[in-house]
């Protein structure tokens, strides 16, 4: 199956690079290009692609964190995938919390660029390693919500678990390991927690779980 993308920027040159290197694949292609949010949000809705690579600084009122905001509430299948030149803390929290599946800087290889589309469409986590731990401390530095959604209550001790080291950023395999299950057991409970919170991905479910203390902060 071919991933069909968007590439919202409002840098011609940088939307005809991503263009040359995803088109250049034979399960990518590029379906369209938006030079700001507004088309970015248009172009998802009308076209419905797989993911939109999405900069965060674009004129036109709508941003790169308004669109993805506003493409993630519309209920849109489409996964954005963040890029930008800016590697600061308050734009990647406010990306993932607008909705983002993932995170990258510009200066990335394009190999990266081409395993991000396929692992943000395939709904895994993904942030720059980068760029990883400071989110994280970010997240854990927030004040849990002190009344946690119906939602979280009705998840079982496991998923409860399952999404506690979700939250800590272990993959499948690694959950698998530290619980002494198999990796089919723990696809099975992160489906249960993200159809329960109805969460779009496991990046959300990362959200979730700094937001409601279920990781405990790192200290310095």
């Amino acid at each position: 199956m071919t991933l069909r993308v968007v590439v919202a920027d409002d840098q011609a040159l940088v939307r005809t690079g991503f263009r040359m290197i995803i088109d250049a694949r034979d399960d990518l292609t590029v379906v369209a290009e938006a030079s700001d949010g507004r088309d970015a949000v248009r172009l998802t809705r009308e076209l419905e692609p797989d993911v939109v690579l999405m900069d965060v600084r674009m004129p036109g009122g709508v941003d790169g964190i308004e669109a993805t905001r506003q493409i993630a509430e519309s209920g849109s299948r489409a996964r954005v995938l963040v890029l930008t030149t800016w590697d600061v803390d308050a734009h990647v929290v406010a990306a993932l919390r607008a909705g983002a599946s993932g995170f990258l800087l510009k200066d990335m290889r394009p190999g990266e660029l081409v395993d991000a589309i396929r692992l943000t469409a395939r709904g895994d986590a993904l942030l720059a390693p980068a760029v990883l731990s400071r989110v994280l401390d970010r997240f854990l530095r927030t004040t849990p919500d002190p009344a946690p959604p119906p939602a979280l209550r009705e998840l079982s001790g496991r998923e409860r678990e399952v999404l506690t080291l979700i939250g800590q950023a272990l993959s499948n395999a690694e959950i698998a390991r530290r619980l002494r299950v198999s990796e089919a057991t723990v696809k099975n409970h992160v489906t249960a927690v993200l159809r329960k919170l109805g969460l779009r991905d496991r990046v959300q479910a990362v959200v979730a779980a700094y937001d409601h203390g279920l990781v405990q902060p790192r200290r310095p």
